[in-house]
């Protein structure tokens, strides 16, 4: 057998976990910036002094800020750390706000029934919120009528004017001539 040298075990947190924080032995920097509620006089410590306060609480030394120099640290249980990150993330992702853009196609021949009807659904769209991409598909010889198409289509932006604006003017992409409309701000 060959003569292996022998492998260090280093205590990281467990691989299932979504932050990347080094906590206890695997902080690696010499000093530490201490902050937070469990130190009396926050400063600069050395690790081994750091690490000595935090066994001394029974929590954990977690590294907050690793880019900063020295880095910042906090002495807090490392688990009820991950749960307040888990909820600020969820927090932010529900505030972020979730565009729903619905489609209504149109073709360049459209008589003024289905065009109604469509018109009925694209207010109905920017009234509850989301946004509506209109568009003209040309099937095969009918991209002669793209005139007709923006012609349709500037009507429908005009008659959508006070449920909507125009985000953007009907521009011809490949057989589709597409226009976009956001619905306007609600009045309080």
């Amino acid at each position: 057998m060959e003569n292996r040298p022998a492998r260090r075990m280093l205590n990281f947190a467990p691989k299932n976990q979504e932050a990347k924080n080094a906590i206890n032995e695997s902080i690696r920097a010499k000093q530490v910036r201490l902050v937070g509620e469990n130190i009396e006089n926050p400063g600069v410590f050395a690790t081994s002094e750091a690490l000595r306060m935090a066994r001394e609480l029974e929590l954990d030394l977690v590294e907050i800020s690793p880019n900063a120099d020295p880095p910042v640290c906090k002495i807090i249980d490392y688990q009820k750390f991950l749960y307040q990150q888990k909820k600020k993330q969820k927090e932010m992702k529900a505030k972020t706000v979730k565009v729903v853009v619905k489609e209504i196609r149109f073709g360049p021949n459209t008589d003024d029934h289905d065009y109604n009807f469509k018109l009925k659904h694209a207010i109905n769209f920017l009234e509850d919120g989301s946004k509506v991409k209109a568009f003209v598909f040309f099937k095969g010889r009918s991209i002669l009528y793209k005139e007709q198409g923006e012609i349709l289509l500037l009507r429908f932006a005009q008659e959508l004017e006070e449920y909507g604006k125009v985000e953007q003017l009907p521009k011809l992409e490949g057989k589709r001539m597409i226009m976009t409309l956001s619905p306007k701000p609600k009045k309080k």
